[in-house]
């Protein structure tokens, strides 16, 4: 029995190869009743939900018919595809949208970068962090400046260099870095920044891997950190995430304190385990709380404008999210780690 369903499930497979596929963003039986905005009427809506990643679940045949769905239930049949046998998100940490549109996402529960291709209509797993070792935790991720891509693996303890389609291209940190999480690449200077989690300080790079400067330390006064874990480059401005003080703070691309956004608190807009935060091309700033299962969206200056989300496996609800993206400020991106799947948020703009 397992046998024959194996053979079917194999020609299936061959089967779908040559039909036209498509990558839908509403997998099976996960679209809304009713559309998702924030804020709510009456107010001005600044974001709408425009659905999640999960894995092949999100490609279908041009027909129609979802792969991921009819290749699910032949697994079950085979008795094979639990875990890491099915091609879908574990535990996402962090991502990115390439220059082709690409999605790429790091998934420390399948060690492994995710890579949805949706003008190819295609799924990839990137695995390979070296010749003969794989990925173990892999966290950060950005786009090298060359075509490539950086990743910081906080198990293996460097960067990994990519190139385009994936494969390994060389480190950076190696015997430098303890535990390398965020990382960012300015687009105004080139330079690279980690955050080394387990030394609580910004660690900043060339391309060609020479390290240029330390930011910070651990401690509690501006400029210093306790455990930082993301960050986000935006023009003349470096955001981290100083987790573990339970702050944002905006520094200048040489370390200097500019400011701080939010405050340790038991309510809903305060932060007590901050993770991913971007900005928008309005400003915005978005910073993943993942004690409380949301996202805050704070403007400019740092004042809160609303919370999203809330606990839960919904539409629009998250359950311990870590890292956030945009594309272009287009859409936001947050990975909603033990829903094991990226929610999707169209900005429509609106308000101060």
């Amino acid at each position: 029995m397992r046998g024959a369903a194996a053979g079917i499930m194999v020609g299936l497979l061959c089967g779908c190869a040559t039909a036209p596929v498509e990558m839908v963003y509403f997998p099976d039986d996960r679209t809304p009743d009713t559309a998702l905005v924030w804020p709510g009427p009456p107010e001005t809506p600044r974001l709408a939900y425009a659905g999640e990643l999960i894995g092949e679940e999100n490609f279908r045949t041009v027909e129609g018919e979802r792969d991921g769905a009819a290749l699910r239930v032949l697994r079950w049949i085979a008795g094979i595809g639990r875990e890491k046998d099915v091609r879908e998100l574990i535990r996402p940490q962090s991502g990115m949208v390439d220059a082709g549109g690409r999605i790429l996402v790091t998934d420390a529960g399948r060690e492994a970068v995710v890579v949805f291709d949706e003008a190819a209509g295609k799924l990839s797993f990137w695995q390979e962090a070296e010749t003969g070792r794989s990925f173990l935790s892999p966290v950060g991720i950005a786009a090298d400046g060359n075509g490539g891509y950086l990743v910081a693996d906080a198990d293996i303890g460097y960067l990994v260099r990519l190139d385009a389609e994936g494969k390994p291209a060389g480190s950076i940190g190696a015997g430098i870095l303890k535990r390398p999480t965020g990382l960012c690449r300015s687009d105004v200077s080139g330079e690279i920044f980690v955050a080394d989690s387990s030394a609580h300080d910004i660690k900043v790079f060339s391309m060609s891997g020479l390290l240029l400067r330390r930011i910070g330390g651990r401690g509690l006064e501006a400029g210093s950190f306790n455990g930082p874990t993301h960050l986000s480059c935006s023009g003349d401005k470096l955001y981290v995430t100083d987790t573990l003080n339970a702050r944002v703070q905006v520094l200048s691309p040489s370390g200097e304190p500019q400011s701080s956004i939010g405050q340790r608190g038991l309510f809903v807009g305060n932060l007590v385990r901050p993770k991913g935060v971007v900005t928008d091309r309005d400003g915005h700033i978005y910073i993943v709380e993942s004690y409380y299962d949301h996202v805050l969206v704070f403007n400019a200056k740092g004042d809160l404008l609303l919370p999203i989300g809330g606990t839960g496996s919904t539409a629009g609800r998250f359950f311990l999210p870590a890292g956030a993206w945009t594309d272009d400020g287009r859409r936001l991106f947050v990975a909603d780690m033990f829903n094991g799947r990226v929610v999707v948020l169209d900005y429509v703009g609106g308000g101060p």
